[in-house]
């Protein structure tokens, strides 16, 4: 039974320094044991998906050869039209639940959860190496040196470099690897009842590495952005990761202030009190709105087997600017790619 509902709050014009009123403001005593926020697929639903991943595989085609018009969903496409509108511009973030992924083949869901994708927006890049489709697996790497979706180890809470992101579940740890969401809009409201000045800190520019992955253009290895930014009275938050601290070490980096370590802390430790965990069951398709959402992810014990470890396939989609964002923000919102990326949609993890 689907209970799911469309948020009914009115958005107000935002400015920084000023208590926001937005559909993406919502606290855990709201969401914690309710399920309006969970999009349960119909068998309706369930079949034109089962029906378009088979008219895939009879055409033999490639993830980047699937798109919203040749991925057929009938009926669902209306119900697919209201969650992308509830991410873009309600609460932020919508769980769809219905898909099994131990009845699907590995290509089978992934087929699924690209082509429910590109009826949300259009797919980005998500690494250097061209990676249009994203595995989150532990791969035995130094956090130190890679992104983290790469390790088990804990997330702190961010965002991703697109305005949308979605996660299929295809395994959970053995224990650990618990997916939290907060909204950021609750999170600037709150910081700002406590801490003002801390808000004000967070409204100014901060370096950020980019991790090695420079675009064309472009030479510098940082970027420039504000954790909390505004636009035409539209919020937009970027978290604080690893990304901060990692950029700490390049040239011409000047060093955090006590006063902005002291405010990017707060955010740390505020976040995780205004968070909720997503009940990833196998076959779940997590999508949230980066710009009002922050998510987080615990450190993980995996199973042995490799075929049992954790493993969640990404994926990162532009709206082609259905809601404002700040230059410094939406310029980091573009995907991550080279001048020597070749694009494509592996299957597994690499």
């Amino acid at each position: 039974m689907n209970n799911w509902q469309q948020s009914s709050i009115a958005r107000q014009p935002a400015e920084l320094g000023k208590i926001i009123v937005d559909p993406a403001e919502w606290y855990p005593s709201q969401m914690d044991g309710q399920d309006f926020w969970i999009w349960e697929m119909t068998e309706k639903e369930l079949s034109e998906t089962r029906e378009a991943i088979a008219v895939a595989e009879i055409k033999n085609r490639d993830l980047l050869d699937i798109e919203k018009n040749n991925f057929s969903l009938p009926t669902f496409v209306n119900g697919l039209s209201k969650i992308s509108k509830e991410l873009t511009n309600g609460r932020g973030f919508v769980l769809l639940r219905g898909l099994d992924a131990d009845q699907l083949t590995r290509k089978q869901y992934a087929t699924a959860f690209w082509g429910i994708g590109r009826h949300i927006g259009d797919p980005l890049c998500q690494n250097a190496k061209g990676h249009m489709l994203g595995h989150v697996k532990d791969l035995n790497a130094d956090y130190r040196k890679v992104r983290g979706y790469m390790t088990n180890a804990h997330m702190a809470f961010h965002c991703d470099q697109a305005d949308l992101i979605a996660l299929g579940c295809v395994h959970n740890a053995k224990s650990g690897g618990h997916h939290m969401v907060c909204s950021s809009v609750s999170l600037y409201n709150e910081m700002l009842r406590r801490e003002p000045d801390a808000v004000r800190i967070l409204g100014q520019l901060f370096y950020r590495s980019r991790q090695g992955e420079i675009p064309p253009g472009e030479t510098d290895p940082w970027v420039r952005q504000p954790v909390f930014g505004f636009k035409d009275g539209y919020f937009a938050a970027r978290g604080v990761s690893a990304a901060i601290e990692k950029a700490q070490g390049l040239p011409g980096v000047p060093l955090l202030t006590p006063a902005e370590r002291d405010a990017l802390q707060l955010f740390k430790e505020m976040a995780p009190e205004l968070a909720i965990e997503i009940p990833f069951e196998h076959g779940d398709i997590l999508f949230m709105c980066n710009h009002v959402t922050l998510h987080s992810r615990t450190e993980f014990e995996d199973w042995p087997e490799q075929e049992r470890k954790r493993y969640l396939i990404r994926l990162w989609l532009t709206t082609r600017g259905a809601r404002p964002v700040p230059e410094e923000i939406s310029r980091w919102s573009n995907g991550v790619y080279t001048e020597e990326t070749k694009f494509y949609a592996p299957l597994e993890a690499a």
